[in-house]
């Protein structure tokens, strides 16, 4: 069977770019194996925040009489977060794949390999594309010799369907996701410890957010070992004996393995159809390209951030390069990046460490959350640190504190629009909210402070 592109893989990157190719007139086919969604939907972005919101619903049950609610916090109803979880994914769920069909897209259920450069196979049916679109995804990783159970090793699979709330977890890895998990567990009342290789939680964020988190954390009783790797798991009658490479041990009720995801590549006929794969990612230009004619790829996959709204981005672009619109590369430092714990950490642009590393000369500013009143109605702390070069544009937004998230969008478009911060001064912020701490670290920059304290 012939179509104008077949897309291997129904995840974000995938259907964003068969729908987008069937908007342009093209006649798509979309292989997939498991659900439409992918990781995000199923397994990632969307339940995992289900969850994020429940363990917010839980501490803010907590902290009610502070506000002078009367309530009374009884435990966290497993079954009744999977529910509320799963209803939200099904719903989901069910509107991509009425999207994908309204628009005439050819869902083909089943395992596809690539079987030359412009063709798929699935099970006996080989599908051919004038252009092939490789959307396969990630898995979660491992480390050498850690080998996942299921039961007390896990990773963050398995959280998205466990039957209780542990009584204690040790969280290997201090990236987005382990950080996003620590969060939850602690707020559904485990003890928590993460354990990070590198000297802080969020290395890939701005070093103020990664203090600014680390400070929030201890506070909540969330524990860190920072700077160590781990040595070694024992399984116990009761849990798991965890071993540091400086000595020490943590003994906890699971291990979480959160040391991030890798792409989806093996056995599945890339290199054989002419697709370099390095390092465990496939190969591409600013357009998505690999290296084999008319077969390009998307999303986890790829070299570029594992975030959801990369995938989008990167989907729609390789069906406007097919469909000959000439869409621009994408910026990926303008993409916005939110861990969304409590505190959440916003950002987009570059990092104060970056400009260094670049040579650009920047100024900053941080306006502390102290000063802003709905953040002290939210009962948060933290900060928005703005980045922007001397007597230029913004080139970074950095923001820590409870639903700072809803933020990055205002960041992004002051980003990528090369915004100077007199311009953004400009812009009167509607009081009270957080974005006036935003508005507030641009009136400082632009040399015109309001709350700002000297």
């Amino acid at each position: 069977m012939a179509y104008d592109i077949v897309v291997l893989g129904g995840g974000s990157g995938g259907y964003a770019c068969a729908l987008r190719a069937a908007e342009l007139g093209m006649s798509v086919a979309l292989v997939e194996k498991d659900k439409i969604g992918g990781t995000c939907l199923h397994r990632g972005c969307i339940p995992t925040k289900a969850m994020l919101h429940v363990a917010e619903v839980a501490d803010e049950t907590r902290e009610s009489e502070s506000v002078g609610v009367r309530a009374r916090f009884d435990g966290i109803d497993v079954q009744g977060v999977h529910a509320f979880k799963d209803k939200i994914v099904n719903r989901a769920w069910k509107g991509v794949q009425g999207l994908l069909r309204s628009a005439g897209v050819t869902i083909v259920e089943g395992e596809g390999r690539l079987a030359g450069p412009r063709r798929v196979q699935v099970g006996s049916q080989v599908y051919e594309g004038s252009h092939v679109v490789l959307a396969t995804g990630s898995a979660p990783r491992s480390l050498p010799g850690l080998r996942i159970d299921g039961e007390r090793i896990i990773t963050s699979d398995h959280t998205l369907t466990m039957d209780r709330v542990p009584s204690s977890v040790v969280v290997l890895g201090g990236g987005v996701i382990g950080v996003e998990l620590a969060s939850v567990y602690r707020s559904f009342g485990a003890s928590v410890t993460i354990v990070e290789a590198l000297p802080r939680l969020l290395p890939a964020e701005e070093e103020s957010s990664s203090k600014l988190l680390e400070r929030a954390f201890r506070r909540r009783g969330i524990k860190y070992e920072l700077g160590v790797r781990f040595d070694g798991v024992k399984v116990t009658d009761v849990g798991v004996l965890v071993t540091l490479d400086n000595g020490k041990t943590l003994e906890s009720e699971i291990l979480l393995v959160a040391v991030g995801r890798g792409a989806v590549t093996e056995d599945l006929g890339f290199e054989e159809a002419g697709v370099a794969v390095e390092r465990g990612t496939v190969t591409v230009d600013e357009h998505c390209r690999t290296t084999a004619p008319g077969v390009y790829a998307v999303g986890d996959l790829i070299a570029t951030p594992q975030l959801a709204h990369a995938g989008f981005a990167e989907g729609i672009m390789v069906a406007e390069h097919i469909a000959g619109l000439a869409p621009a590369p994408i910026d990926y430092a303008g993409v916005p990046r939110i861990t969304y714990s409590d505190p959440e950490v916003a950002s987009v642009g570059i990092t104060s460490a970056q400009a260094a590393e670049r040579g650009i000369e920047i100024v900053e500013q941080v306006y502390d959350l102290a000063g802003n009143p709905k953040s002290q109605i939210l009962g948060t702390a933290g900060a928005v640190k703005v980045l922007a070069r001397e007597d230029g544009p913004v080139v970074g937004v950095h923001m820590v504190g409870r639903r700072i998230g809803e933020l990055v969008t205002e960041g992004q478009l002051i980003y990528n629009w090369e915004a100077l911060p007199a311009e953004v001064a400009q812009l009167i912020h509607a009081h009270p909210t957080q974005s006036e701490a935003l508005g507030e670290a641009m009136l400082a920059l632009a040399g015109k402070p309001l709350h700002v304290h000297k």
